[in-house]
């Protein structure tokens, strides 16, 4: 295997994105992005949690009550600026928190969403294409824009949601960034301190998007990261 273009450096931010195998649907229902998110959760740690099949048991037979208690203070791999998930592919932005973070969180969560996948829809084989791609952010203006790109990303393939109809809801962290709710995945602030409130950001994130709708980018490497 060819060994990856983008060196990861600890407390750097990188766009993350992959897609389904020959550009098929990689989530089917909303069940599929829960448990897509789950994963966004339970694989990111140092320490490796194993089968989320088998955690769930445990935790609910009692037989991992102090990992479950103590689970907010374990370290993490790595931080989630922002994300989208579409039915056919995802963007992530991500800090790098320790060294090889992004490398192992994407590898268990590629890898156990694929085992999920391939037994819930009686499959075999590869679910993604081929490793995951990433781009390093290398300027402020860039990670501004990109939280626009990857939060409003849904906007940008309209017909998903027509193809994927038994998708019921956006699944973005939009939310998170547009107004005060009790959500607190993503590392907002990096992003949101840079504004008076998240009025003010949503107020530029939707000025934003129609330039990127236009422009399909706003440099050569954002536009090869379009994943349609």
């Amino acid at each position: 295997m060819a060994p990856r273009k983008t060196k990861f450096d600890d407390g750097e931010c990188y766009h993350i994105y992959n897609r389904g195998v020959d550009k098929r649907v990689i989530f089917l229902d909303d069940d599929d992005h829960r448990r897509f998110l789950q994963s966004m959760t339970e694989f990111n740690v140092v320490e490796p949690i194993g089968s989320i099949y088998e955690k769930t048991i445990a935790d609910k037979t009692g037989l991992v009550g102090r990992h479950a208690s103590n689970k907010a203070k374990e370290a993490k791999l790595v931080d989630f600026i922002a994300y989208c998930l579409n039915p056919n592919h995802y963007h992530f932005i991500l800090e790098q928190k320790i060294e090889d973070g992004i490398e192992k969180f994407m590898h268990r969560l590629g890898t156990g969403y694929s085992k999920y996948f391939n037994h819930k829809y009686k499959r075999s084989g590869a679910l993604f294409q081929n490793r995951f791609q990433s781009i390093h952010v290398d300027s402020n203006e860039y990670l501004l824009h990109l939280s626009v790109y990857v939060n409003l990303n849904d906007r940008l393939h309209p017909d998903f949601g027509r193809a994927a109809s038994k998708i019921k809801k956006v699944w973005s962290s939009w939310e998170e960034y547009r107004c005060q709710n009790d959500i607190n995945f993503c590392r907002q602030n990096i992003i949101l301190d840079q504004f008076k409130n998240q009025k003010e950001y949503a107020e530029f994130a939707e000025k934003t998007l129609p330039e990127i709708l236009e422009r399909k980018g706003l440099d050569k490497e954002l536009a090869t990261s379009l994943i349609d």
